[in-house]
């Protein structure tokens, strides 16, 4: 699957997709950009996955369907998120949404406009307040935020840096696809450095255990454990 953030096209063809994908075995949902500003294109092999849903936002554009060689029903959402604290928890509240209204394994990518480690913004001492929503975000929604392990920044602009692109998972997904990874690819000429995804399903052995932060929030948890 191939998604675009920031198309800046305001009506994607057929025919802009296929020179894309270079054939046209090629299933494609897009949300327009507003002028110049945004876009989101989600393109995706027909022979892989089998779409059953489509949902989109001014902000998202998700696709739900089928991994057909697996019968792994899934749902992908891409994003692209915004500059303004009060509208970045109006989208939030709007994947929390659609993660309810869809029940099944997700994965949300694209462009979240926001880091969750000081580390993750160059030259940054502190988390923003909305930097601490969108971490309260991932945790209350218990997705696992993979890591980019041979890249520390995403977007580059003159002297600023930041790792604003990521891909965020829910346990099921990770209990088909343990072995999923993210890498950094080239940048070219674009602001963004191209993030791929590369998801396996490893059969050795048992799944490993994992634990969210946010379990240990809970006023319960530790006498559940203990009991």
């Amino acid at each position: 699957m191939l998604c675009l953030v920031e198309t800046k096209r305001e009506v994607v063809t057929k025919f802009d997709v296929v020179q894309l994908w270079e054939n046209d075995a090629v299933g494609w949902e897009y949300v327009g950009a507003e002028g110049a500003s945004g876009g989101l294109l989600l393109m995706w092999d027909e022979t892989v996955f089998k779409i059953g849903n489509c949902y989109k936002g001014d902000r998202w554009l998700c696709v739900e369907g089928e991994l057909i060689k697996r019968s792994f029903r899934c749902a992908i959402c891409l994003v692209y998120g915004a500059h303004i604290r009060n509208e970045k928890l109006v989208v939030w509240e709007e994947l929390s949404f659609l993660s309810g209204l869809c029940k099944v394994p997700f994965c949300f990518m694209g462009d979240f406009n926001e880091v969750v480690k000081v580390e993750e913004r160059k030259w940054a001492t502190t988390l923003t307040g909305s930097a601490a929503d969108f971490k309260s975000w991932i945790q209350d929604m218990e997705l696992v935020d993979l890591d980019l392990s041979d890249r520390l920044f995403t977007w580059f602009r003159g002297q600023s840096c930041s790792r604003i692109d990521r891909m965020l998972v829910t346990l099921e997904w990770l209990e088909e696809f343990s072995d999923t990874r993210l890498r950094g690819g080239p940048r070219g000429l674009s602001d963004y450095c191209l993030v791929v995804m590369e998801a396996a399903r490893v059969g050795r052995g048992p799944r490993p255990f994992r634990s969210l932060e946010s379990w240990f929030t809970h006023e319960g948890f530790l006498r559940m454990v203990k009991e």
